[in-house]
């Protein structure tokens, strides 16, 4: 038989874009969470207190008696407040097992064995909790903010109340991301999904149980850089311009919510890195 050249010859198919590996991670893991029902059973009940709200919004424009219940900036500031408990629970749901189910199987070293670099393996992971936390509490807010203007029929409410949408925004974006890459961090650190979550609610409520009984021995507040969870509320009086709950300088607050961001970065450089495939 005759042997025919199997010499180089050009690749005719495509390329895939550098970069985009994460994408792949964050659709299959939202995939994933989403084909559970218990989890969409939370997701539902994290809406209720829209409902609550978008009903308050609706009898209050159309019942002059009830104008006491009309929205103020205020309203959206409560409302986020209320969600920080999904945001709690929905981010254990999700992030828990994230990293750490990945280190049970061994298969952070075949993610990494492919065209697939460590931050790319982890930017598809915070995608996924990243989406979820984003639709529990910036989607339910600016989908508030536009009942009330449908309600209302008039975009009054919001030009007397510019800053909204940005306040809105901003908050969300810092509640999710600390939340997010605070869980990935600590579910890099075990193998274990269970452990982790009870590692983050330890975290969430033994630091907020420090500080409330540091400020009533001392009693001074200033120390609420202890707790994460009463660092976000104080950020977020700042940013929807209400009286600060506590004595502390909203840059410092700031700068300790970055800080977190940060040292939770550098620990899921650590610890990927640690089993990153070199070829």
């Amino acid at each position: 038989m005759p042997i025919h050249d199997q010499g180089y010859q050009r690749y005719a198919g495509s390329r895939a874009r550098t970069g985009a590996a994460w994408q792949v991670i964050a659709k299959a893991g939202i995939r994933s969470v989403l084909a559970e029902r218990k989890f969409l059973g939370l997701l539902l009940i994290s809406w209720l207190p829209f409902l609550v709200r978008a009903v308050q919004v609706y009898i209050a424009a159309n019942f002059q008696q009830a104008s006491f219940l009309a929205p103020k900036g205020e309203t959206f500031r409560e409302f986020l407040e209320t969600q920080s408990v999904f945001v709690f629970f929905i981010t254990i749901y999700v992030g828990s097992g994230l990293i750490a189910a990945d280190r049970r199987a061994n298969a952070l070293q075949l993610y990494l064995a492919k065209p697939l670099s460590r931050w790319e393996y982890v930017a598809g992971k915070l995608a996924v909790l990243f989406t979820f936390l984003v639709f529990v509490t910036f989607v339910p807010a600016m989908m508030l903010l536009l009942v009330q203007i449908g309600f209302a029929g008039s975009l009054t409410f919001v030009r007397q109340n510019l800053y909204l949408v940005p306040a809105i925004t901003l908050y969300s974006l810092a509640q999710v991301l600390l939340a997010s890459s605070t869980m990935l961090a600590l579910s890099s650190l075990s193998k274990s999904s269970r452990f982790v979550g009870v590692l983050y609610a330890g975290l969430i409520f033994f630091t907020a149980a420090l500080f409330n009984a540091v400020r009533g021995i001392t009693g001074k507040a200033w120390l609420v850089w202890l707790s994460p969870s009463d660092l976000m509320e104080q950020l977020g009086d700042a940013i929807f311009r209400v009286p600060p709950r506590f004595d502390m300088p909203v840059w410092l607050a700031a700068a300790v919510v970055l800080l977190l961001i940060v040292g939770s970065g550098w620990v899921l450089e650590r610890r990927v890195r640690a089993v990153e495939v070199v070829s």
